[in-house]
């Protein structure tokens, strides 16, 4: 929100207040002031100059030779390329030597041969923005009042020698987003009560609603909404002084009556349309929802393909406006309109901000009515509304608001007692000091021995609860002068969770083996949250997405870790090695919180190669195997090796025979793999081996502790057994039956061969595995050696029909 100094200064004394010690006040308030421009400042020797004579350039098609009268004795001669430069106009001329926007400095010279005396500016040179230049003069040199006095510096005829306050507005305070909201809070600072000197409406005799009916469907949706008609209306450009604060406040100037709607936007925060009645073509208006492919063309000439969910402005048959948005374009105000009908309205802000961001349409009048408007001014800033347009414009004010819908509106009452806001704050505020306050922020109030009832008025809307009004009192009364204490009790020394050193301890082994630590956003797209799932559960969805690409909470970490793998692939960085910690949200439809569950999960995801070429050893790709080692290392250090097994599963996301569901005991942990290559090609990423676990169990069953073995005297003894089994057993089915059968001293299993080929029948494999017992009481003998190795043959060829080799 941009506020001029001098016109707040009309409502409120700030004759002793500087505006850098008003902006100081209101940061302490409680409104953040970004900044303080003054647009004259940079500038210097700008005058007012008026044409004299203009004679084309002898040597130049579009150049013009001007003397101007820059109030000294003899005119100078400066030579312009201004298309509309012609005698008799009032202009800004930049003398030698003097300073425009961008520090530029400006110097007599000659253009093609002709002396120029300085330079003629348009708007733009001397630091206005293209977007609030008038568009008569948006190519051009700009036009000054007829009473400007030549060779008087241009900053007071154009506004530059205000004082522009930028104010950082939040949600809550859209009462400060108009001068009147600012009125009052600079006059709750300073202690007084601003007076505002609106425009009289003089209505004639004639009715309007004999020349306009107004309906509206929906009253939810628009709980008030009135029409009020003027006739005899003369469009012309506004007032000097009205372009001015329009452009200081960011807005193109118009014509006089849509500029007068744009003040009353700034003024009291609502936000006016204004309709030529005779473009309507018809004498109602419905306010509606729109129908389905149903198109408007909305001022900024774009084509809008409208549905249901859209609130339309119509002429009973076809819609002229997009309510709280934008208007139509066939029913502008143009230079012929003799006959205005003016709009005010409050529209829901949910609708508003639905159709805002389906057409990527926000304007100034839709985020003010979706933070809110004050309800008790809607008829009121439409009526002062339409006496400036008469006193601008000209005509006659017909008698009497059409109104389709209108709202209650009542004082909201808040009870509060002084000891609770003492308590509060840890002041020991009086009751008069408290009375002072709530007569300073214009709040009525009753007062009884104990409690107050503070009757809060309808422009502060923000302000419902308790703790609203204790806000208000600190406010005013000071942020800076509430006391400052310190904690008090013991302090202890920290340490960190279990929970906290576990993912510590997995997040150090992890960069040991060389991966990175990635983040990745929690919000993505229904398709990628529903990828890599280790549970069936409903998204959590985002009620107001910034984009679809984020518009649901994640149910895995995979689809994130591949989004960087492309990230890096894409810029030519093929070996890449990532994890995560994070949290997925798994939606079990809660009926007390509907809130989601928040699981905490490692993933991984490498690619590339894992040992590169050089001159003694070969370049090694990953693979299944690569990232397995990865999670086994983990396993090992953390000492659960013993308690996990793997089963080969399938996933739709995953390569159907590269991927094993991973299991701690009974309980499913997560799983491994490689990317199925559709999936990869959709990522565009190459062949990519990701895994997925469940952090909370992986660190719970670490807390287990490790019990310690003395390191047996007796020797340890090793034996080899080769099978024949199917291609579809596991090395965990047979790893399982080995130690079911071996007995108690059986140590260690390690597989050492695998083959298939030559020799071979097909559908079969050979594995190979060294076995390790040992006695930690005494020496094994073979024969006891020989029975544990016959019940593990008898074992393997009963369960998995394996053929001993």
């Amino acid at each position: 929100m941009l506020v001029s100094y001098k016109w707040l200064n009309q409502y409120v004394d700030l004759s002793a207040v500087t505006p850098q010690e008003l902006a100081d006040k209101m940061s302490v308030t409680g409104i953040e002031v970004e900044g303080i421009e003054v647009p004259e400042e940079g500038l210097k020797k700008i005058v007012v100059g008026e044409v004299k004579e203009c004679v084309p350039h002898p040597d130049s098609d579009h150049l013009s030779i001007c003397q101007v009268d820059i109030g000294e004795d003899e005119l100078s001669q400066i030579v312009c390329g201004a298309p509309n430069v012609k005698v008799g106009i009032k202009v800004i001329v930049a003398l030698p030597n003097s300073r425009i926007a961008g520090n530029v400095k400006i110097k007599k010279g000659k253009m093609r041969g002709e002396v120029s005396n300085g330079m003629i500016c348009a708007l733009q040179e001397i630091g206005f923005s293209d977007s609030v230049v008038p568009k008569e003069y948006a190519e051009g040199i700009y036009y000054l009042p007829a009473d400007a006095v030549n060779g008087e510096p241009v900053f007071s005829y154009l506004g530059m020698d205000d004082s522009i306050i930028e104010l950082s507005i939040t949600p809550n305070r859209a009462d400060a987003l108009s001068m009147r909201g600012v009125a009052y809070e600079v006059g709750a600072i300073y202690r007084q009560t601003p007076t505002f000197n609106d425009e009289k409406l003089i209505e004639v005799d004639r009715l309007a609603s004999e020349k306009i009916a107004v309906t509206v469907e929906d009253k939810e949706l628009v709980p008030a909404y009135q029409i009020r008609v003027i006739e005899g209306v003369k469009i012309q450009p506004s007032p000097q002084w009205l372009q001015n604060l329009l452009m200081n406040e960011g807005i193109r100037p118009i014509n006089n009556v849509v500029d007068v709607t744009n003040y009353i936007l700034l003024l009291f925060g609502q936000p006016l349309h204004a309709f030529d009645y005779d473009k309507l073509g018809s004498k109602e208006i419905v306010v509606r929802h729109a129908k389905e492919a149903e198109e408007l063309v909305t001022l900024d000439g774009e084509t809008r393909e409208l549905t249901p969910e859209n609130l339309v402005i119509t002429n009973g048959s076809v819609p002229v406006a997009l309510a709280g948005v934008m208007g139509g374009l066939d029913s502008e105000i143009t230079e012929t309109t003799t006959t205005v009908a003016l709009e005010a309205a409050l529209f829901d802000p949910v609708s508003i901000r639905r159709t805002a961001k389906q057409f990527n349409l926000r304007s100034e009048s839709s985020a003010r009515f979706e933070k809110g408007i004050n309800h008790a001014t809607i008829a009121e800033a439409n009526d002062v509304a339409a006496a400036m347009i008469v006193a601008l414009a000209g005509g006659e004010v017909l008698t009497g608001a059409v109104a389709g819908a209108e709202v209650t509106v009542e004082d909201v009452t808040v009870p509060i007692t002084l000891q609770r806001i003492n308590q509060y704050l840890g002041t020991n505020l009086t009751r008069a000091e408290v009375n002072e306050i709530f007569e300073a922020l214009g709040f009525d109030y009753q007062e009884t021995t104990e409690t107050y009832a503070v009757v809060v008025p309808p422009r502060r809307w923000d302000i419902q609860i308790e703790a609203d009004i204790i806000e208000e009192v600190a406010r005013i009364y000071g942020y800076d002068r509430l006391p400052s204490t310190l904690p008090s009790g013991e302090t202890v020394a920290g340490s960190l969770t279990a929970e906290q050193a576990g993912t510590r301890t997995i997040r150090t082994l992890l960069e040991g083996s060389g991966l990175s630590e990635a983040i990745s956003y929690a919000l993505t797209t229904e398709e990628k949250s529903r990828q890599f799932a280790m549970k069936e559960t409903n998204i959590t969805r985002l009620d107001w997405p910034m984009s679809e690409e984020r518009s649901v909470l994640r149910m895995n970490l995979i689809s994130g870790l591949l989004d960087n793998v492309n990230y890096n692939v894409a810029r030519k960085n093929t070996d890449v090695g990532f994890y995560e910690v994070g949290r997925v949200f798994y939606q079990e439809n809660d009926p007390l919180t509907h809130l989601p569950q928040e699981v905490k999960h490692l993933a991984l995801a490498i690619s590339g190669t894992w040992q590169e070429k050089d001159w003694q050893t070969k370049a090694e790709p990953v693979d299944f195997f690569t990232i397995k080692g990865l999670l086994e290392n983990i396993f090992a250090q953390l000492s659960i090796t013993e308690q996990m097994s793997y089963q080969a599963t399938t996933m739709p996301e995953m390569h159907p025979g590269r991927t094993a569901a991973i299991y701690l005991g009974e309980q499913y942990l997560g799983f491994v793999g490689q990317v199925h290559p559709t999936i990869a090609k959709a990522y565009d990423i190459p062949e990519t081996y990701v895994a997925e676990l469940d952090l909370v169990s992986l660190i719970e069953a670490a807390q287990a502790g490790i019990t310690y073995h003395a390191v047996t005297k007796f020797p340890a003894v090793s034996r080899d057994i080769a099978l024949l089994v199917k291609e579809e057993v596991t090395n965990q089915e047979l790893e399982t039956v080995i130690k079911a059968s071996a007995g108690k001293f059986l140590t260690e299993i390690q597989l050492f061969d695998v083959y298939q080929g030559d020799n071979i029948e097909a559908g079969n494999k050979s594995m190979a595995y060294s076995l390790t017992f040992a006695n930690p009481d005494a020496t094994l003998t073979d024969e006891e050696i020989n029975k544990a190795m016959d019940k593990v043959t008898n074992a393997l060829t009963e369960n998995l029909h394996a053929s001993i080799r």
